[in-house]
């Protein structure tokens, strides 16, 4: 099984929303623990496994701006309801025997970590789950683009991205029943059409450095698993045009 594996190392980048099962706030357990146990069975079969959470079920920062909380707090603010959903997922994946570890952009050593990047990758190297946390630590960045960033600095052999359906449509499916479903797309493709799978700056950090983004359904039972191995439905974005 190991030696199937396609990606070794993997980031993996999942919206708050995907912590909701179907609630519409906060953090549903069940779920939580169904994902663990996705992320579970990939690092038996010797992936190393790291995860950027967004903060969606808290707090979303541009909502917060359109209630009038100045954009930079706001951002502040969802960057630490992201510290909120790592630390509950530390706890899940620890629970279920994964050595894991929470390192955050802004410092807050009596909660977590802080970040270092050659720590993290020694984490990586010891078998942990490092979950990174607060971003880039700098507001008026995505969650996404700390994604990247992330992904970057470890020297990941790819970005999963997680998410509602199995890839990248031409629009959202549940609402277009003519959305056509892209099996493969560039980086290039992606920002030209500004297809909504991740932002811009993000996309382009990922294409500068030669990172495919591997998009998936992260409800589907063994789906991780799959796409590890190069099996399985998920677009992959890689390559230039």
């Amino acid at each position: 099984m190991e030696n199937q594996i396609q990606y070794r190392r993997v980031l993996l980048k999942l919206s708050g929303e995907a912590l909701m099962g179907e609630g519409e706030y906060g953090i549903d357990t069940d779920t939580v623990s169904r994902i663990i146990e996705e992320i579970k069975r990939v690092r038996e079969m010797g992936a190393q496994v790291c995860l950027v959470i967004g903060a969606g079920n808290i707090f979303r920062g541009m909502k917060g701006v359109a209630a009038g909380i100045e954009r930079a707090n706001a951002d502040y603010m969802g960057m630490l309801a992201t510290v909120m959903n790592a630390l509950a997922v530390q706890s899940v994946l620890e629970k279920s025997g994964v050595d894991a570890r929470v390192m955050s952009a802004i410092p807050m050593p009596v909660v977590c970590e802080s970040y270092l990047r050659r720590r993290a990758i020694r984490h990586l190297e010891k078998g942990r789950v490092v979950i990174f946390a607060a971003g880039t630590g700098n507001p008026y960045f995505t969650t996404d683009t700390a994604a990247a960033l992330r992904a970057v600095e470890m020297g990941c052999d790819a970005l999963l991205k997680g998410t509602q359906v199995d890839g990248v449509y031409s629009a959202d499916p549940k609402k277009d029943p003519d959305a056509i479903r892209y099996e493969r797309l560039t980086h290039s493709r992606v920002l030209s059409d500004d297809l909504k799978i991740m932002d811009a700056p993000a996309i382009a950090l990922a294409r500068d450095n030669n990172i495919p983004i591997l998009v998936f359904s992260i409800h589907e039972q063994g789906a991780l698993a799959d796409v590890l191995c190069g099996k399985g439905r998920f677009t992959i974005v890689q390559g230039k045009e």
